[in-house]
């Protein structure tokens, strides 16, 4: 199973959030809420906001966050840190 990040394309966070996956050697599915409906009404439900970057990842969600908001996030989680290797 895979992350799912939901993006806005153009967006910076979601720019930085690539970024910093990709340096850590997270393989996501980037799902880009602009072109796709169906991905940005899974975002909504799940998360119950609009905002991105948006990272879901089976019952761990962190919606609209910076890098240092998702590292916060995931040290509640040393679950999804050790399956994401992070």
């Amino acid at each position: 199973m895979k992350p799912i990040m939901y993006i806005k394309s153009g967006c910076p966070w979601c720019i930085e959030a690539e970024r910093f996956f990709k340096a850590k050697g997270v393989k996501l599915e980037i799902k880009d809420v602009r072109s796709d409906e169906n991905a940005r009404k899974r975002m909504e439900s799940i998360s119950g906001q609009s905002m991105t970057p948006t990272l879901e990842y089976g019952d761990f969600l962190v919606a609209d966050f910076d890098t240092g908001e998702f590292i916060e996030a995931v040290k509640k989680r040393p679950d999804i840190k050790a399956a994401l290797g992070l």
